[in-house]
């Protein structure tokens, strides 16, 4: 290897890094929402209020992703990973010594521009890293840090109930903060799918984003796989917004147990399905190279009938057990669209096209929480909401079979081992 582009990590030794940038992510984004006690009696302000501070946050985020992409296939995953973690964690710190309304929007626009970096960058770094037949464990264990940082946001609303608001934020904001300043010395990138071809005479051309925007939107199978992005990623969030208020007022139960019903076994068993969704399509892919594409099918077809059984029995322990077959076999399509991306798109626009992945599953989740939230006002029946995402999984089973590779995901060049370099 080229004597700039040695590496101090290994690939899995990147996943694990990487794993603790996400978690870290996930916790900074979502533990403003667990301390609403706290927070309203120091900064008075109005439920409405409140809410703008996550729906500005999503806003953003989705509205920015294409770009955030975009800078990582510009300028380096590596550079953009660190910088965003460095600004976010800084971000996070300063929105403890907010005083007011204003103060506290604005950290969380901040917070928003600089998280939306991350996850393209660090998906294609590790794509990246990993480029043959450990790429879906790969992006399955990086993606249980989703969970797992949502869960431990949890500890923002503990941290704010016995030490104030303030110092939930500085405790997470200083630790994040001096872990972006170590991972600077030892995270690299690694040569891209493709950099073989280029030479001293016939470089890779420069990614520009209007060329990168031609060729994913230039692809039918892009496409369809931002139509199932919206029908399987877009329909979850309506789970993730109503499902406890569902549980609460069809089991009547309280608002903690309604709300660990609702999320904490689809959580647990989501994270556990991404290991085994990607060690699957890793094993399978090795004689067939649509496993990725099967694996994911295969897990949508078993979590329609499991969304059905939650929306519907009269059952709390039946409910249940839907929750978490559901959790466990759609994560199979959560550890595969990155690698099922891989195989559709150009290396060189890898960040861009997850940016707008994101794009898509924020925007139409963001506009299912509200329509669902319509459909209550009107007193429709809720369990048609949930049908609705049964539907919707089955649509993009078909949208998923109907895509046709363009590139093998082979790996490029071999990737050095931190002994070699």
């Amino acid at each position: 290897m080229p004597r700039h582009t040695r590496l101090i990590l290994g690939p899995w030794a990147v996943v694990g890094a990487l794993w603790l940038v996400a978690c870290l992510n996930y916790l900074a984004r979502n533990m403003i929402t667990t301390m609403h006690g706290s927070l309203v009696a120091a900064i008075p302000m109005s439920e409405a209020q409140f809410g703008l501070l996550t729906s500005a946050f999503l806003c953003v985020y989705g509205a920015t992703s294409p770009f955030a992409g975009f800078l990582s296939d510009r300028f380096g995953r590596t550079r953009v990973i660190i910088i965003a973690l460095l600004i976010w964690s800084a971000v996070t710190w300063l929105t403890g010594y907010a005083t007011n309304f204003p103060q506290l929007l604005a950290m969380r626009i901040l917070m928003a521009l600089s998280e939306v970096c991350y996850m393209p960058a660090g998906m294609a770094l590790i794509a990246d890293y990993h480029r043959g037949s450990t790429r879906g464990l790969a992006v399955g264990i990086h993606q249980t840090a989703l969970g797992a940082g949502g869960m431990a946001a949890s500890i923002g609303g503990w941290l704010a109930e016995s030490h104030g608001w303030s110092f939930a934020f500085v405790a997470v904001g200083l630790p994040s903060l001096v872990y972006g300043l170590l991972l600077a010395c030892v995270l690299r990138d690694t040569p891209r799918e493709g950099a073989e071809k280029a030479t001293a005479d016939a470089p890779l051309p420069q990614v520009r984003f209007g060329t990168a925007l031609v060729s994913l939107l230039g692809s039918g199978s892009y496409l369809l796989l931002l139509g199932c992005i919206t029908c399987v990623d877009g329909m979850a969030w309506i789970m993730v917004g109503w499902m406890p208020t569902y549980m609460r007022e069809h089991f009547h139960l309280g608002q903690g147990a309604a709300g660990l019903s609702a999320t904490g076994w689809l959580t647990v068993a989501s994270m556990l399905g991404l290991i085994i969704g990607g060690m699957w399509s890793d094993r399978w892919g090795r004689t067939n190279p649509r496993s990725r594409i099967f694996v994911s099918v295969i897990g949508l077809l078993v979590a329609t009938p499991a969304v059905l059984l939650a929306a519907h029995t009269g059952s709390l322990n039946a409910a249940i057990v839907g929750l978490i077959v559901l959790g466990l076999f759609r994560a199979f399509w959560g550890a595969n669209l990155m690698p099922i991306f891989c195989l559709v798109s150009d290396p060189r626009y890898r960040a861009t096209g997850y940016g707008m992945i994101n794009t898509a599953s924020a925007f139409t989740g963001g506009l299912g929480i509200f329509v669902a939230g319509v459909l209550r006002d009107h007193h429709v029946n809720f369990s048609n909401v949930f049908n609705a995402l049964a539907v919707g999984q089955l649509i993009a089973s078909g949208l998923l079979l109907m895509i046709r590779l363009s590139f093998s995901g082979a790996p490029a060049v071999p990737l050095a081992t931190p002994a070699e370099a």
